[in-house]
């Protein structure tokens, strides 16, 4: 794990995780985004692209060159062994290019920000798991007044992820974001100040 503090970011969709990583990216922190890793190793040219058309064929290739992300889904989301195997893919790439930026980051502690941290098995990554924590009534509302869907959409989203209780048991710091945005800011600067006590402790 070396002696940098790695703090493995997560919570339910519309939780609340991307306002928390940019206040720790403004407080200085490296932040390391699985999501914008995965985007980036389907771009065009990279060798995760050419291993998703070699199983998928070219159905999934958008007419830029690029991935066509809805087309993949849409095959992917009612076959989960075709899931399985995007997820074998895909998920190598993803924690190389992880560990790469984490050995190059810089600072007394980093957070990696992992929306399936506790389902994709990456808990070993990490030494302390932080949750945002919404509830489901207001991930519901978030969830609905962001994409504009049913409710029924919005909770069958929630349906498909790690349960609340699951996240929540792996938890050794929960932020709770049913208050105001300002709150959840002044909450995440407290726990800076907490992580870089920390920080200074794993370290020597």
């Amino acid at each position: 794990m070396g002696r940098r503090l790695r703090i493995g970011l997560t919570g339910g969709i519309a939780s609340g995780k991307s306002t928390v990583a940019r206040r720790f990216a403004e407080l200085g922190v490296p932040v390391i985004d699985a999501d914008e890793i995965a985007r980036a190793v389907v771009e065009p040219g990279q060798p995760g692209l050419a291993e998703v058309l070699r199983r998928f064929g070219a159905g999934v290739l958008a007419p830029n060159g690029g991935l066509d992300r809805r087309a993949l889904r849409e095959l992917i989301f009612s076959d989960s062994s075709k899931r399985r195997d995007l997820e074998r893919i895909l998920h190598p790439l993803i924690r190389a290019e992880m560990e790469r930026q984490a050995q190059a980051a810089r600072g007394p502690y980093l957070v990696m920000a992992i929306p399936l941290l506790v389902e994709s098995g990456l808990r070993d990554r990490v030494d302390r798991v932080l949750v945002v924590d919404a509830g489901e009534a207001a991930q519901v509302a978030r969830l609905m007044a962001r994409d504009g869907g049913s409710e029924e959409q919005a909770r069958s989203i929630l349906a498909a992820q790690a349960s609340r209780t699951a996240r929540l048991q792996a938890a050794d710091d929960v932020l709770d974001n049913r208050g105001s945005e300002a709150d959840l800011r002044l909450a995440v600067d407290a726990l800076h100040q907490r992580f870089l006590g920390l920080a200074t402790v794993a370290a020597h």
